[in-house]
């Protein structure tokens, strides 16, 4: 079967990233673009005159080829044919990221704040390129059909994920690993447990079959469709079970995706407070990754929290699936014996170890230099990267030292007596202590906005970590798009009678304990 299709798709996708490039760089754009800027700098000015172009010269010499050339069976024509479909997502991604986004913002500004919230609605609701494109997929998959042309690219967009996944890897250094690791050992360890052993309970309790039960408390317990797939042979699932589990997970991710940044933006919440609930409340990888960047769209801090929560609770699959291997086998006198060991190893998600070794070599500082700290590293001398003229002036220091009797904690007070005295941050240990002062208000908010303009000046990004922070940016842009194209209203539909109820119920709990959890015990540093 020959899969390339012979069609201008590909090449009609070229010519227009080549005209938002050369729109861009003509200068065309530049009064929509300051518009689209109201009354700010542009953020994305670099972007639109670099990836258009790369990208569109791509798409179409190949869509030229597709387009004429004569395409035989083979494992080039199979995966050639994934590239027209995910070229057009790339686009999509482009438009939403660049136009849609800041256009909806502009018009949400033009209403003003909402309430007493102090926020403006596209803030509140989370409305940026991310959940708009997500929502763009949606539309498209339902309303309008995704062309022929581009299924093959749509199931593509999954690679995105995962492998922006394995890159963030690189962004962690290893006393942040073990900060947050060990949190979130405990958190997932209690919900994760306590999750599946809910759903089993309430199986119990609603007579459902103990094959439903199982691959149920697999998907709700650990990570939706991973854990349904792992856990199915173990508990002998039909597949009309592992089809309602799907649509539940679907169904409640999806919700959780939209709704998460809502109430994250109501409650104020941080980038690791936030993190930390969405990476424990959401079942899905994707529906997480979604989640976290529609609360910060433009940076990965909340990204990096929540995937370290996430992955720990994939690492927690095998444990489960023993787990339910012994239930079905006590509650099933004609169970048949499975290994174990092999549906482990062949399901078992293999973006994990890829970023477990991304981490491994970021640790020896092939990417970063060896202080390298959510993607930044530690500098305050010129040499390391330190600018002199980010120096605390004597007004930013004079805020300091009126403020300075409202701090009790002696730490804090040594910090910012040196702080003062030399008008920079001196070491991490200080940095660490004076962002969480800062994040505390304690000297209220002229103070802190001085600390955290001392934090950023010690804080600089390196080059390769630079890149990193693009490429994932872009790869989970580009892949919740997709995302987004492979969520059907007939897939949620799946989820009904008790399956939709049991996960509904168990849904509800863990995320409401969880966020209780995260605004009682979860700082904002780490």
């Amino acid at each position: 079967m020959v899969y390339t299709k012979k069609t201008p798709a590909l090449f009609i996708v070229g010519v227009i990233m080549l005209a938002i490039w050369f729109l861009a760089s003509t200068g065309l754009l530049d009064g929509y673009i300051e518009h689209l800027a109201n009354g700010e700098k542009y953020a994305y000015a670099s972007e639109l005159t670099t990836i258009p172009f790369y990208f569109g010269i791509v798409s179409v010499v190949l869509g030229f080829w597709q387009w004429f050339g004569v395409h035989s069976e083979g494992h080039w024509d199979y995966y050639s044919s994934s590239i027209a479909g995910g070229m057009f997502i790339l686009l999509i991604a482009m438009l939403i990221r660049w136009f849609v986004a800041p256009e909806v913002a502009v018009i949400s500004t033009g209403f003003g704040k909402i309430g007493e919230t102090g926020k403006y609605l596209h803030k509140l609701l989370g409305l940026n390129y991310v959940v708009l494109g997500i929502v763009a997929g949606i539309i498209i998959v339902n309303f309008f059909k995704v062309p022929e042309w581009a299924e093959h690219g749509v199931r593509l967009s999954r690679l995105g994920l995962k492998t922006g996944v394995i890159l963030l890897g690189t962004l962690y250094s290893a006393a942040e690993l073990k900060n947050l690791g060990g949190l979130s050992i405990v958190m997932i360890g209690f919900f994760v447990l306590g999750s599946v052993g809910l759903v089993l309970w309430l199986g119990e309790r609603r007579k459902i079959p103990n094959s439903m039960g199982g691959v149920l408390a697999a998907g709700m317990g650990v990570c939706g469709v991973s854990a349904t797939v792992a856990s199915a042979p173990v508990v002998k699932a039909k597949s009309v079970e592992i089809a309602y589990t799907i649509g539940t997970i679907l169904l409640w991710g999806v919700g959780c995706m939209f709704l998460f940044p809502v109430i994250g933006n109501l409650l104020d919440m941080g980038h690791v407070q936030f993190g930390a609930w969405a990476g424990t409340g959401i079942l899905n990888s994707a529906q997480v990754a979604g989640a976290a960047l529609a609360y910060q769209p433009d940076g990965i801090e909340t990204l990096k929290v929540a995937e370290i929560f996430n992955i720990t609770r994939v690492l927690v699959l095998p444990i489960i699936v023993l787990w339910l291997a012994v239930w079905y086998v006590k509650r099933e006198e004609s169970s048949e014996q499975v290994n174990i060991g092999r549906i482990i190893f062949e399901k078992f998600p293999i973006f994990v170890l890829g970023f477990i070794l991304m981490f491994a070599l970021s640790t020896t500082g092939i990417f970063a230099p060896a202080n390298h700290y959510k993607g930044k590293f530690f500098g305050n001398t010129p040499e390391s990267g330190f600018e002199q003229e980010k120096l605390l002036n004597a007004e930013e220091l004079n805020i300091l030292m009126v403020n300075a009797l409202k701090v009790q904690k002696k730490d804090r007070q040594e910090a910012l007596v040196n702080l003062v005295n030399y008008g920079k941050v001196g070491s991490i240990e200080d940095d660490a202590v004076l962002r969480g002062l800062a994040n505390s208000q304690v000297m209220g908010k002229e103070a802190s906005k001085v600390l955290k303009t001392a934090h950023k000046a010690v804080r600089h990004t390196a080059k390769k970590v630079k890149k990193f922070r693009q490429w994932i940016t872009w790869l989970f842009a580009f892949g919740l798009v997709g995302l987004g194209m492979q969520i059907t209203f007939g897939a949620m539909k799946q989820a009904g009678g008790q399956p939709a109820v049991i996960g509904g119920v168990v849904g509800f709990i863990k995320a409401s304990l969880s966020l209780l959890v995260v605004l009682l015990l979860v700082k904002e540093t780490i």
